[in-house]
């Protein structure tokens, strides 16, 4: 059975039934558990549920050093921009015990932060920061774009033994989707093609999967058919679905609301430069925010980021594209 949930309705619905499910499941963070109406402090109590002192570098210590001793800590951030201070915690400590103790010590830690808040909170709250966490190994990292994957993937991200950066966008966080009830897993590093097509693919993350799709469908009065893909994670990355999708268009546009240089399309262009170059008709193209801060100006902020315009734009240019030697 499915009904119909928001974004933060499905990943608060995780939440609450991998707690239900698992007394060791602790969630803690700022600005959360405040008063005795706190949903989560009625139903677990204060061993479970605590509100924090206002330091993302003591929270996410004491995350570690709780998932070392056995516990599943999901410490709420609030924004990825907080984690920048506790940074060495995040890609230093977290990912490398389980390597350095020989498999002995397990760090089932999830840090949970939203991003990309494009709604005129400017330079230090739109940022996209998962370029920075993509490649340290023993790190995952998961973005949804649907309520149904925030749920899905924030169950497996809680289950897992390794530590989890799980990003939610929150220009998604009032998006309605159908949500499996119950027992519901997206498996890490599976990716997902949202709308099927054969001209293009387009690979896009969270707020840029729904802009992606919205592109498709303009797209398609046209006569343009568009695949769109999801990784749903970025580490591990389906490498494997992209190439696969390429390899079925082979026209490839990426779509990513970071920085061109920061941005994980750059690292999907190279994988798939490498494991799917002898299927591109076009050079691949991508669709990113310029090189600058996030203005606090509506327009600019528009001009700055990815939308549908642009998309389009760039699905026109690699279908007039007959080679990559063109």
């Amino acid at each position: 059975m499915a009904r119909e949930m928001m974004f933060a309705e499905a990943m608060a619905a995780a939440i609450m039934e991998e707690m239900q499910r698992d007394s060791d499941v602790v969630f803690y963070g700022q600005n959360m558990a405040m008063t005795e109406r706190d949903p989560f402090l009625k139903r677990f109590g204060k061993e479970r549920v605590r509100i924090t002192p206002i330091s993302e570098t003591a929270e996410i210590g004491a995350g570690v050093g709780a998932a070392m001793t056995g516990l599943r800590p999901i410490v709420e951030l609030y924004m990825n921009e907080f984690m920048l201070v506790a940074f060495d915690q995040v890609i230093n400590e977290a990912p490398r015990l389980r390597y350095m103790s020989g498999g002995q010590v397990r760090v089932p830690l999830v840090l949970k932060a939203g991003f990309g808040f494009a709604a005129g909170w400017a330079g230090q709250h739109s940022n996209c920061l998962y370029h920075t966490m993509m490649g340290i190994p023993g790190l995952k990292v998961a973005m949804p774009s649907t309520p149904a994957d925030a749920k899905g993937l924030l169950t497996a991200a809680i289950r897992d033994d390794n530590p989890v950066v799980y990003l939610h966008h929150y220009m998604l966080m009032l998006d309605k989707g159908e949500v499996p009830e119950g027992d519901f897993v997206v498996p890490l590093g599976v990716a997902d093609i949202k709308r099927a097509g054969s001209d293009v693919t387009i690979v896009a993350t969270a707020w840029m999967v729904k802009k992606s799709l919205a592109a498709a469908e303009e797209l398609a009065k046209e006569g343009i058919s568009a695949e769109v893909v999801d990784p749903r994670t970025l580490a591990p990355l389906d490498v494997k679905t992209i190439v696969a999708s390429v390899k079925k268009t082979g026209r490839l546009v990426l779509v990513d609301q970071a920085p061109r240089q920061s941005s994980a399309a750059a690292v999907i262009a190279g994988e798939v430069a490498e494991h799917g170059f002898e299927y591109l008709k076009a050079p691949v193209r991508m669709v990113t925010a310029l090189d600058t801060p996030i203005p606090y100006s509506e327009p600019l902020e528009r001009y700055v980021l990815p939308d549908e315009e642009k998309i389009i734009s760039a699905v026109k240019s690699v279908i007039a594209k007959q080679s990559v030697g063109v």
